[in-house]
Formats: C-alpha cells, structure tokens, sequence
C-alpha cells in the first residue's frame, strides 16, 4: 500500500471511522429488524439476500457522500421529500404485517402472515435507499475522518474498508439470526417478536412522517 495514503489514514482514525460505522450498523433499526426477520421467517438463504440489498444500498450511500454527491443529493429538498414519502408508506406497510401477524389465530397462520412477499434483495436495498438518515451519517462521518485535500486513495481506503465492514456486518446478522436456536425462539415467542417488529417499523414511520411534514414546511417557507 502507497506510505503516502497509509501518512492520511492513520490506523487509529480508521479504526474510529469503523467503530462508529459499525455502531450504527448494528443500532436497532429497520434494516437491522428486517435481517432480523427475515432470517426467522424464510430462513437463512433469504435473509442473507435481504442483508446483501441492505449492504447494496449502504455501498450506494457511502460511494456518493465520499464522492461530494451527497451534498448535491441534501440540496435538493423535494427529492429527499420522495424519499421520505416512500420510506414512510413502506415502513408503515411492515409494520402492518407485524401487527396482523400477532393476531394470528395459531402459529401456522402468524407464520402465514409474517412471511415477506417479493424478492428478499430487493426488499433489502429499498430499505435502505430510502433511509435519507444513511447519507447524513456518512457525510458527517467522511467530513470528519476524511483530512483536507485527502488523495483518491484514502477516500478509497476508507470506504472500502467501510464497505467491507458493512458486508460482513450485515451478513453477520443474517447468519445469526437464522441459527436454529433463534429459530425456534421465534416458533415459541413469535407474537411477541411481531409486537417488537411492529413497534421498531411503526415508530420509524412515524418518525419519517414528522421528518417530511417539517421538510414540506420548510420548503413551503423557502418558496
């Protein structure tokens, strides 16, 4: 590796970078609640194509706050207001299954009703594409590690290192969560599983909502 990147990147800043990459990787969230069950509910081979959507989209993010897009992206009001829009039906669409499925009548039929439709990848990519809070981390998260003027190849350095990370992370939960134990947990605590689900989804909805009505008045204002 060139001495000059390894001068940029000290092993101690990356180190940070990576640990506060990874905290918010692992904070309960919706993609993180979506690994989670998916895993219990499809199995493992579904759930690592969700988390394999979710780390798409994070790569996505990563890339263009690197790249100064991010910005551009944070600029443009009504976009980030689509953004939330979609995030927000979404979400309050998962959570809604969550919620049918604890009224469930027996464990076949919450089962029934849990189970994800559609493509498992693309569910994980739209998740997290239209998490507008993911390229506000990782813009405040590149402003402060990246150095003034810093070369391509640090600004490569740590987003692959990043991207790595993330991929292993999120493949991680996936495989974690799919164990038979953890399985077998969710056979036996299922309803209750799908109340947390349900309340995680809902209150990320919620949130996004109160997000887009400032947003929608904050442009309104601007216009």
């Amino acid at each position: 590796m060139d001495f000059q990147i390894l001068m940029e990147v000290q092993p101690p800043l990356l180190l940070s970078v990576l640990g506060a990459a990874f905290i918010a990787q692992v904070s309960p969230g919706p993609a993180t609640a979506a690994i989670a069950r998916e895993a219990m509910v499809k199995g493992r081979s579904a759930a690592i194509r969700l988390a394999l959507g979710v780390t798409t989209g994070s790569w996505a993010w990563s890339v263009l706050a690197a790249g100064g897009l991010g910005a551009i992206i944070l600029a443009q009001e009504y976009l980030l207001i689509l953004v939330r829009i979609a995030a927000a039906v979404y979400l309050g669409w998962l959570a809604w299954r969550s919620a049918r499925a604890t009224f469930a009548s027996n464990r076949n039929d919450l089962r029934a009703c849990a189970r994800p439709s559609g493509n498992s990848y693309a569910r994980g990519l739209f998740i997290h594409l239209t998490n507008p809070k993911a390229i506000l981390f990782f813009g405040a998260l590149y402003s402060l590690a990246l150095p003034r003027g810093a070369s391509i190849g640090a600004i490569a350095l740590i987003v692959v290192s990043i991207a790595i990370q993330s991929l292993a992370t999120f493949l991680g939960l996936a495989i974690l969560f799919s164990h038979e134990r953890v399985v077998a947990g969710y056979r036996q605590f299922g309803r209750m599983l799908e109340c947390l689900f349900a309340a995680v989804f809902g209150s990320a909805a919620v949130l996004l909502t109160f997000d887009l009505v400032r947003a929608v008045k904050g442009a309104s204002k601007a216009s």
